[in-house]
């Protein structure tokens, strides 16, 4: 069973420290014991927490596109840079704590009225997606 101390789990949700406690307190994941004897979330409970705060934040979302589209991987957030020339443009997004950058074609970024503060939804469908362990 992985145990996640709670500071390293509330970063990995994007909540504060006090945040998950309170959802400990009303049971929405579960907390052990790690070896030292500190409070620990459970790491399959902490993943079901995840899946559900992500359900909820789709019902809410700003993206209309969400659950209507088979690319599943996709981030909603501000458009902090565009760099354009002729018939390319490089777009960079804020998505919550990810920096998500795209090259499209100038024509495209005109088309979508991409600009500094616009709101733009990256949508991500790759056949090759590395994946990396924490240590």
């Amino acid at each position: 069973m992985t145990q996640i101390r709670i500071n390293t789990a509330a970063g990995l949700l994007g909540v504060s420290d006090d945040t998950l406690r309170r959802w400990i307190d009303q049971g929405r994941v579960d907390v052990t014991r790690d070896e030292a004897g500190r409070q620990a979330v459970d790491g399959t409970s902490l993943a079901r927490l995840a899946q559900d705060l992500a359900a909820e934040k789709n019902r809410d979302a700003v993206d209309e596109g969400a659950g209507h589209r088979s690319a599943r991987n996709h981030l909603t957030g501000l458009v902090t840079n565009v760099i354009s020339d002729k018939v390319m443009s490089q777009v960079e997004l804020q998505c919550g704590r990810y920096r998500i950058v795209s090259l499209i074609s100038t024509e495209a970024v005109e088309d979508l009225g991409l600009e500094v503060g616009s709101v733009a939804t990256a949508v991500i469908k790759s056949t090759n997606v590395a994946i990396e362990a924490a240590r």
